[in-house]
C-alpha cells in the first residue's frame, strides 16, 4: 500500500508539472524526450528571466498500476540564452499640431500673427457686423492667416488694384470719401501692417455692399410704398472673388447692377462730368421774349433749337416764331402747370432746359442708387413701368418688344415701387370697390345723393354685420375697363383698362388711386399671352371677341413674366439722357438720404438664396381672401396659394427694422 501511494504521488506531481507548462509552448513531450525551458509570455511590466522547469527523476515505485506510466528523465538540454530585459512602456505624448503659419514667409508670418491677435481681440472694432466678422475670420483661417494685401510685408498688386478701384468709386455715383484706404507704406511694424490689412478688407466689403445693394435701406426714402429685394452680396463670396481674380479691381466691378439701364446711366454720368462728352443735350439760351405776331412773325436764332426740343420738324434756316411753334409751347406749358400763354419766356426756357448740369448729375446718381434695390436678374421676360415717364414697355431676351402709355397714381396716392410676377389676366373684371374708397368717397357721396352710385353703375350690398360692399359688374363702363392684369402684391395694385381714354393724351398722367391704366390693353394682353403661351396664337382681336359680361381668368403659364414698377426720372434713350419731373418727390428724398450724415452701422443680411435673382425667386404661401374680395372672383390656383415674399424680401432694410404693416390703399 505504501508503494502504491508513493507511486500515485509521483505520478500526480509529474502530471501537474506537464499541465503547468504555458499554453502555446508546444505539444507535451513524449516519454523520454528532452525537456525545454518554459518561456513566460511578455507582459507590460519588466520581464523576469525565464525559469527552467526542472524535473527530478522519480524513485522507482514498489509496484504501480498498469495504467500509470511514469515519465522518464530527459537528457539535459542546452541552456537557452537569456532574453534581453524589456523596456518599461510609458503613456504616449500628445501629437503637436503643425503651426499653420510655419509655411509662410518670415515677413508675412509676423504680420499673420498680429492678424490672428486682432481677429481674436479687436475684430469688433474693425468689423461692426457679427456676420461680417465671422466671414472675415473664416476667410483668413482658411488661408492660414496669410495676408491678402501684402506679400513679404509689402503692399501687393491685388491691393493696388482694389485701391485704384476704390479711388474711382465716383464713376458709380458713390462718394470716394466713404471708403477709407489705409497707408501700407506708412505702416511701421507688424502691428500697423496687420491693422492696415484688416482695414482694407473692411473697406472692400463696404464698397462691394454699396455697389450692389446701395448705401442705405430704402425705408429711409419710404416706409410704406416700396418693396424690393435690395440684396447685399455674400461677404465670403466677395473675399473669395477678389482673392482669386487676376484683376481684383475688375472683380469688384462685378458687384454693380448688371442691367443695361444702370450701365447707360453710368456712361451718362461720365459725360455730364465732362469726361467723355457734352452731356444732356443743347441748352436753350435766355433772350428776348418770343410771342406770336401774326402779320410779322418774330425771328430768333433759338427757334430751330426750340422746334427740335418740342419735337417739331422744320427748315433749320427758318427762324420765324410761327403759330405752329406757339401752339407747341402752349401744350408744353399746360402739361407742366405753367401759365398757358404760348410765349417763350424765362420760366418756359428754364423748364425746357430742365435742371442745371449739377442737378442732372444728382438725378443720375439718385437713379443709379435706386437700381441697386432691384434684383440683379430682371428676368428673361418682363413688363417695366417707368412712373415719371408714364410709360410701360415689355422686354424679352433683352430687346423691347412693345411699349405704351400708362396713367399712374396721384401724388398723394402714389404707385409703389415693386417687383412681382404676372400671374393671370382677367377678361371682363368685376370692380370690387376698396374699403378706403367706399368710406372716403362713395359713402359721403351716397349720403348727399342716394342715386349717385346707381347712376355710376355701382351696386351697393349691406352685409349682415352692417358693413357695406360696393361693386361694379363687368361691362363697358366698368372702372377697370375690359381687362385687368394681375400680379398679386401687398399694395393691392394692378394694371387695367379704363373707360377714361382721354387722359392718355396728356403728357403728365398721374390721376389714378395707385393702379396703372394701360392705353392699349388688348394689345398688351396679346404680347403677354404670346410670351407665356406661345403656341396659342393670341391676337388683340381674339381678346376683344371675349369682351362681354362673363368674368374669365386666364393663367400666364409656364413662362414667368416679371412686373417691375420703377421710378426712372433719369434714363438713356437712343443714346441721349432723358430727364423727367420728380412727380412723387422721390428724387429729393433719395438725394437727402444719400447726403445724410446718418451712418449705416451694420451691413445688411443676405437674402435667402431662393430669391437672389428674379428667375429664382418664388412666392411664399398666404391666404388671399382680401385680394379675392378686392378683385372679385377667384384669382385661380396660381394665386390662391401664393403671395409676394414680403418677409424674405426685406433684404437690406430687414437688417435694420421690420416692415411696418401697410393699411389697405385707395385702389383704381
Amino acid at each position: 500500500m505504501r508503494g502504491l501511494r508513493y507511486g500515485r504521488i509521483v505520478a500526480s506531481t509529474a502530471l501537474a508539472v506537464i499541465l503547468a507548462a504555458p499554453i502555446g509552448a508546444g505539444a507535451a513531450p513524449k516519454a523520454g524526450a528532452p525537456k525545454v525551458a518554459a518561456v513566460p509570455a511578455a507582459t507590460t511590466t519588466a520581464a523576469q528571466p525565464p525559469t527552467e522547469v526542472a524535473t527530478a527523476p522519480a524513485a522507482a515505485p514498489d509496484a504501480l498500476p498498469p495504467e500509470i506510466t511514469i515519465p522518464q528523465p530527459a537528457a539535459p538540454a542546452a541552456a537557452a540564452p537569456a532574453a534581453a530585459p524589456a523596456q518599461p512602456v510609458t503613456a504616449a505624448e500628445p501629437a503637436v499640431a503643425p503651426d499653420p503659419l510655419a509655411a509662410l514667409d518670415p515677413a508675412d508670418r509676423v504680420v499673420a500673427e498680429k492678424i490672428r491677435d486682432l481677429l481674436a481681440a479687436k475684430a469688433d472694432k474693425i468689423f461692426t457686423s457679427k456676420k461680417e466678422r465671422t466671414a472675415v475670420d473664416t476667410f483668413y483661417q482658411n488661408r492660414n492667416l496669410a495676408p491678402l494685401w501684402l506679400d513679404k510685408g509689402v503692399e501687393n498688386a491685388r491691393a493696388k488694384a482694389v485701391i485704384a478701384r476704390l479711388k474711382a468709386a465716383d464713376a458709380d455715383g458713390l462718394e470716394i470719401s466713404d471708403y477709407r484706404i489705409p497707408n501700407f507704406a506708412g505702416a511701421n511694424g507688424p502691428d500697423a501692417l496687420a491693422d492696415a490689412e484688416l482695414r482694407l478688407t473692411q473697406t472692400v466689403l463696404t464698397f462691394a455692399r454699396h455697389l450692389q445693394a446701395g448705401r442705405f435701406p430704402y425705408n429711409r426714402v419710404s416706409n410704406n410704398n416700396i418693396e424690393l429685394p435690395q440684396m447685399p452680396p455674400d461677404m465670403a463670396a466677395v473675399l473669395t472673388k477678389v482673392a482669386d481674380a487676376a484683376d481684383a479691381g475688375q472683380a469688384l466691378d462685378e458687384f454693380a447692377p448688371p442691367n443695361e439701364y444702370y450701365r447707360a446711366l453710368k456712361k451718362a454720368l461720365a459725360e455730364l462730368r465732362g469726361k467723355t462728352g457734352s452731356g444732356a443735350g443743347n441748352h436753350i439760351a435766355e433772350g428776348q421774349l418770343l410771342k406770336l405776331v401774326a402779320k410779322t412773325p418774330m425771328e430768333d436764332p433759338r427757334v430751330p433749337q426750340l422746334r427740335e426740343r418740342l419735337g417739331l420738324t422744320g427748315d433749320p434756316a427758318d427762324l420765324k416764331y410761327d403759330a405752329k411753334l406757339a401752339e407747341a409751347v402752349k401744350k408744353f406749358q399746360k402739361n407742366i402747370d405753367l401759365p398757358v400763354t404760348g410765349n417763350l419766356d424765362a420760366k418756359t426756357i428754364k423748364e425746357l432746359n430742365g435742371p442745371a448740369r449739377s442737378q442732372q448729375i444728382e438725378l443720375v446718381i439718385a437713379n443709379m442708387e435706386r437700381w441697386r434695390w432691384y434684383a440683379r436678374d430682371l428676368g428673361q421676360a418682363y413688363s417695366m413701368v417707368n412712373q415719371p415717364d408714364f410709360s410701360l414697355r415689355v422686354v424679352k431676351d433683352g430687346a423691347m418688344v412693345w411699349t405704351t402709355r400708362v396713367v399712374i397714381g396721384k401724388p398723394n396716392m402714389a404707385t409703389p415701387l415693386l417687383s412681382e410676377t404676372m400671374k393671370y389676366i382677367t377678361i371682363n373684371p368685376t370692380w370690387n370697390v376698396p374699403p378706403s374708397i367706399v368710406h372716403n368717397e362713395y359713402l359721403p357721396a351716397l349720403a348727399q345723393d342716394p342715386t349717385v352710385l346707381s347712376r355710376m353703375g355701382l351696386k351697393v350690398v349691406t352685409n349682415r354685420d352692417g358693413s357695406v360692399h360696393i361693386y361694379q359688374p363687368p361691362g363697358e363702363a366698368n372702372a377697370l375697363g375690359r381687362i385687368r392684369f394681375n400680379f398679386p402684391n401687398r399694395f393691392l395694385v394692378y394694371q387695367h383698362d379704363t373707360p377714361d381714354k382721354h387722359f392718355f393724351a396728356h403728357d403728365v398722367r398721374a390721376y389714378s388711386h395707385g393702379c396703372m391704366r394701360v392705353q392699349d390693353p388688348a394689345k398688351y394682353g396679346e404680347v403677354l399671352f404670346n410670351i407665356a403661351r406661345p403656341n396659342e396664337n393670341w391676337t388683340a382681336d381674339k381678346i376683344k371677341k371675349m369682351f362681354g359680361t362673363a368674368e374669365q381668368d386666364i393663367q400666364l403659364q409656364p413662362t414667368p413674366i416679371w412686373v417691375h414698377l420703377t421710378y426712372q426720372s433719369a434714363f438713356v434713350e437712343d443714346g441721349k439722357l432723358q430727364i423727367r419731373r420728380d412727380v412723387y418727390g422721390l428724387d429729393s428724398r433719395t438725394m437727402a438720404a444719400i447726403k445724410s450724415e446718418r451712418a449705416v452701422v451694420d451691413p445688411p443680411q443676405e437674402r435667402p438664396k431662393e430669391i437672389a435673382t428674379s428667375s429664382q425667386r418664388r412666392p411664399m404661401p398666404r391666404t388671399v381672401s382680401f385680394f379675392e374680395s378686392l378683385f372679385g372672383g377667384g384669382p385661380g390656383p396660381a394665386v390662391q396659394n401664393s403671395r409676394p415674399p414680403v418677409a424674405a424680401q426685406q433684404g437690406y432694410q430687414g437688417y435694420y427694422q421690420n416692415n411696418r404693416p401697410v393699411p389697405p390703399r385707395n385702389i383704381r
